[in-house]
């Protein structure tokens, strides 16, 4: 992962002063009426770790949460997103996954974009703090709500066990990719099982490898090959795995592109995606929008929504 303010474009504030910052915070919530413009101005232009002191400050000059005072006087996506910022990283997602399994209903596409973009590190913090934080497993919450191979293929990931090296075994390359062939294209009905075994452990230099000797075997990208054998649910999570082995910020681009388009906007992509990849490589993902939909991310941000959240998103992705 790039290390702050390499990629990102969130980055930290030269002139941080977290007890200043504290007390611009409050004369925004004190009295009558809000200054929304002076949490956005604060709160984009920190990192979430000057944020967390901010918080702590806050609490010592006033007496006060900062996150209660401003849950009481903001609300809607501007407050989704102002929430969003004042978590670590690690909070974030599982509270994200909590809120995509339980209820009625599952967002399935946030426990696939979530478990198949961290790495191993991250998404052994997650399965510790979910379970520290709610009293339950995260493994037994995905059992209680998924099923068949899609649930399968949640539990592997959530293992967080993939290999990580860079080695590429041309030899395993080609039995891997032949498996994948022999698995799907090549016979009537499909292995979900190889194509779990094979895309969930491998590392991603490796896969990238698989992939291209795949197409030299089918005549076609994995990813078409996913597209015709598999469907639902399943057949996202592992587009959506191969796509993160093969260029991640492409894949995020996506799913900010699909947030947005069409009739409606699915806010809690959208939110989700801004406020988890600004500090690591948004300015990756900027540039693979423009070159894949042929507009800025900026633009699509500034027709697709409205008030104080989009003056927010538009902070995160810093400028045109």
């Amino acid at each position: 992962m790039a290390a702050v303010g390499q990629r990102g474009t969130v980055r930290e504030f030269s002139r941080f002063n977290p007890q200043e910052d504290a007390a611009k915070l409050r004369k925004a919530m004190k009295g009558l009426g809000t200054d929304e413009d002076a949490i956005i101005e604060v709160l984009t232009q920190r990192t979430i770790a000057q944020r967390q002191q901010i918080k702590l400050d806050y609490k010592t000059a006033f007496g006060r949460d900062l996150i209660g005072d401003l849950k009481s006087e903001i609300s809607g996506n501007f407050e989704q997103v102002v929430l969003g910022l004042m978590m670590t990283p690690v909070m974030y997602d599982i509270h994200e996954l909590k809120k995509s399994i339980k209820g009625a209903g599952t967002d399935e596409g946030c426990l696939i974009e979530i478990l198949a973009s961290r790495n191993n590190r991250e998404v052994q913090q997650i399965v510790a703090s979910y379970k520290k934080e709610f009293g339950q497993s995260l493994e037994d919450d995905i059992a209680g709500d998924t099923s068949h191979m899609f649930q399968r293929v949640l539990v592997s990931l959530a293992t967080g066990n993939r290999d990580e090296g860079n080695n590429v075994n041309d030899e395993q390359a080609r039995t891997d990719a032949k498996a994948l062939y022999e698995a799907g294209e090549k016979q009537w009905g499909t292995d979900e099982v190889a194509f779990l075994s094979i895309l969930c452990i491998r590392n991603p230099t490796h896969l990238r490898r698989v992939f291209e000797v795949y197409k030299q075997i089918a005549n076609k990208d994995i990813e078409n090959s996913i597209k015709g054998e598999m469907s639902g649910s399943l057949e996202g999570a592992l587009l959506a795995i191969v796509k993160n082995m093969k260029n991640q910020p492409a894949y995020f681009a996506e799913r900010l592109y699909k947030s947005m388009k069409g009739a409606g906007t699915n806010d809690n992509t959208l939110i989700r995606v801004m406020v988890s990849r600004c500090e690591i490589d948004m300015l990756d993902i900027r540039q693979e929008f423009q070159k894949i939909y042929g507009k800025s991310l900026y633009s699509f941000i500034k027709g697709d929504c409205s008030g104080d959240y989009k003056k927010v998103l538009l902070q995160l992705c810093g400028g045109e």
